[in-house]
C-alpha cells in the first residue's frame, strides 16, 4: 500500500508551485529503484490495448511536461502507469521563462504554468532516458518534441528533425508538441500551410530513421484546445495525409472564462486540470467524428477521477493521460482511473 497523497499533500502545497515540483523530482529521482519506492508504488491493473501498431498495457498514462527531463521514468511508471510520457525535450539546453511561472489555483483544481520548455537539451534527456528499465518491464515510453525558443519560426522544422533523430531509438512513440501557449508563436504551427510542411518533413525523415534503425516508430501530433471545428477538420485531414499514427488531445488552454475572479486566473501562461476537461473533449469528439473509428486519440485535459477519464473515452478517446490530476489527487488516482476505464470495457 502506498502511503496516502493526503499526508504529503499540505506539505507541498505549503511551498511554492515550481519549488514543490523540483522537490517531488530529486526525491522521486533519488529514491527510484530503491525499497523506498514502496511509497507511492501502486498496484498495476492491466487492460491491454492495441494501438498505432503498440500494445499499451492499460489505458492510463502520464502526459507530458511533469518530467521535462526524463529524470524519474521508472519511479513515475512505478504508479501504475500503462505508458508514460516525458519531455518536452530541446535540441538545445533552455532555462525556459522568468519565474515565477507555475500558479494554483485549488478552488478550480487547476493550474497555470508559463515554464516555456525548460529543460537540459537533448543529449541529457537520452541519457536519463537510457537510464530507465521502464520500457523493459513491457510498458511503453513516449518521448515529446519541441523546438528551441531561441529558433526562429521559419526554422522550427530543424528543431523537430533533430529531436526526431535524437530520441528515434529509444522511444516506443513520439509526440510532436506544437500547442504549447509558452513558447513565442508555437502554436502557429497548427495552422493549416506551417501544419503540412512540417508533418511532410517528419513524414519523410522518419521513413529514413526506420530503414536505419530496422523499426517504425509512431509519430503522434499534441494539439490545443482551443481550435475551432473548422481548424480541428483542417488538422484531422493533414494527420491522415502525412501518416501520423495518433493524435493527443488536448495541451493546456489559454482560455480563463472558467477561473475568472479566483487568484492568478489573470496569469499568462496554459491553463490544466478540471477548467479544461470540457473543451478537450470537444476537440476529442470532433477529431473522432473527422478521423472516424480507429485512428488513436489519446485525451488529456481535467482527469482528476474516474469519470472524468470515462467522458474522455466516451468521447471518442482510446487511451488517457494524467498531469494536473496527479498534483492534486496523487499517485492513487492512477489505479482508481485505471480500474474504472477496464470496468467501462471498449467503446
Amino acid at each position: 500500500m502506498p502511503l496516502p497523497y493526503s499526508l504529503a499533500r499540505p506539505f507541498l502545497f505549503g511551498l511554492d508551485p515550481e519549488e514543490a515540483h523540483d522537490l517531488t523530482l530529486r526525491t522521486l529521482q533519488r529514491l527510484q529503484g530503491t525499497p523506498l519506492a514502496w511509497a507511492w508504488r501502486s498496484a498495476f491493473i492491466e487492460d491491454p490495448i492495441e494501438l498505432a501498431g503498440l500494445r499499451f498495457p492499460n489505458r492510463v498514462g502520464l502526459a507530458a511536461g511533469l518530467d521535462k527531463n526524463a529524470r524519474c521514468i521508472d519511479a513515475l511508471g512505478a504508479m501504475g502507469f500503462g505508458f508514460v510520457e516525458v519531455g518536452t525535450v530541446t535540441p538545445k539546453p533552455q532555462p525556459g521563462n522568468p519565474k515565477p511561472r507555475m500558479f494554483r489555483l485549488p478552488q478550480a483544481h487547476a493550474l497555470i504554468n508559463r515554464l516555456g520548455f525548460n529543460n537540459d537539451g537533448l543529449d541529457a534527456f537520452v541519457a536519463n532516458v537510457q537510464r530507465s528499465t521502464f520500457r523493459q518491464r513491457g510498458r511503453l515510453l513516449g518521448l515529446n518534441i519541441g523546438k528551441n525558443a531561441a529558433t526562429p519560426i521559419e526554422r522550427a522544422t530543424d528543431d523537430y528533425l533533430t529531436g526526431l533523430a535524437g530520441v528515434y531509438p529509444h522511444a516506443d512513440y513520439v509526440t510532436v508538441n506544437i500547442s504549447s501557449p509558452n513558447t513565442k508563436n508555437l502554436r502557429a504551427l497548427q495552422s493549416d500551410e506551417a501544419l503540412d510542411a512540417l508533418l511532410a518533413a517528419l513524414a519523410a525523415r522518419r521513413e529514413e530513421l526506420a530503414r536505419e534503425h530496422g523499426r517504425r516508430v509512431p509519430l503522434f501530433v499534441k494539439i490545443a484546445p482551443d481550435l475551432d471545428e473548422a481548424q480541428v477538420d483542417v488538422i484531422a485531414a493533414t494527420l491522415r495525409r502525412h501518416g501520423m499514427d495518433g493524435v493527443i488531445a488536448t495541451n493546456t488552454t489559454i482560455a480563463r472564462d472558467a477561473v475568472q475572479g479566483l487568484r492568478h486566473a489573470d496569469e499568462a501562461g496554459g491553463l490544466s486540470g478540471r477548467p479544461v476537461l470540457e473543451a478537450s473533449n470537444r476537440v476529442i469528439a470532433q477529431l473522432r467524428n473527422a478521423l472516424g473509428a480507429g485512428f488513436p486519440i489519446v485525451g488529456v485535459g481535467g482527469v482528476l477521477g474516474a469519470e472524468d477519464a470515462a467522458a474522455k473515452i466516451r468521447a471518442g478517446a482510446d487511451v488517457v493521460q494524467i498531469y494536473t490530476g496527479l498534483i492534486y489527487r496523487g499517485p492513487e488516482i492512477v489505479p482508481e482511473v485505471a480500474r474504472a476505464l477496464k470496468a467501462l470495457g471498449r467503446r
